[in-house]
């Protein structure tokens, strides 16, 4: 089910490959606040907390709010001898959504807001009956694979970055001031990185197996009384 554990029949525990450097460990149950680590490279394997998903899932909401933010609040305004103008990433999609360049809006779009956008989804679906403590849904497996899979994709900072870099050029020739979407884009900042630091891939993994096994149990019990 899981990419980076396997069954080792000879003792009947799991075995964890370091996403690293792929040396493989025995699994074992981690209370809250410990943290197993690779003894090859000391990358760490697991680090479960106490409730993290809740966590997670909370942060995940704030994702979708700030996204509605930076997309249609003023992103900047420039202004120069008296005659200034303010845009919204929204509105300079628009003005580029026609003619040759409207592939390229939809690309830079749906990486800048569709990707932190669906990543924040799929952790949601996969989360939200586990911090309850429920069996995952149908699809929490696949969902959960794609969202380690858009991880190193969804990065917000470097548009950020890449805006200021760009606006210290256009400075010397207008007054610059940023809206509050650029601040709410500094913010999916922080927000992806407490989300990337509460989430651990094995922990869930766990979890989800766990709530699986659960409800097959459930079911056969069910099963076997009727």
């Amino acid at each position: 089910m899981q990419d980076a554990v396997s069954y080792d029949l000879t003792t009947g525990r799991g075995l964890v490959a370091c996403p690293r450097c792929d040396a493989l460990h025995l699994e074992r149950d981690l209370a809250p606040g410990e943290t197993a680590r690779c003894l090859r490279c000391n990358a760490v394997l697991a680090s479960p907390r106490s409730g993290a998903f809740t966590r997670i899932i909370a942060l995940s909401f704030t994702t979708f709010v700030l996204m509605i933010g930076a997309v249609f609040f003023p992103f900047l305004e420039i202004s120069r001898m008296g005659f200034g103008n303010e845009t919204s990433l929204f509105g300079v999609a628009m003005a580029f959504s026609h003619g040759a360049l409207m592939p390229l809006t939809v690309a830079l779009l749906g990486t800048i807001v569709g990707l932190p956008v669906l990543r924040a989804m799929l952790l949601v679906y996969t989360l939200l009956p586990l911090s309850r403590g429920r069996p995952p849904f149908s699809h929490a497996v696949p969902a959960f694979r794609l969202s380690e899979t858009l991880r190193p994709w969804s990065m917000a900072e470097i548009f950020v970055i890449g805006t200021a870099l760009a606006l210290v050029k256009v400075g010397g020739l207008a007054n610059i001031s940023f809206g509050p979407a650029f601040w709410a884009f500094c913010g999916l900042i922080l927000v992806n990185a407490a989300s990337n630091a509460f989430t651990s891939a094995a922990t869930i993994w766990d979890a989800i197996e766990d709530g699986m096994r659960a409800d097959e149990a459930a079911r056969m019990v069910e099963g076997a009384r009727q």
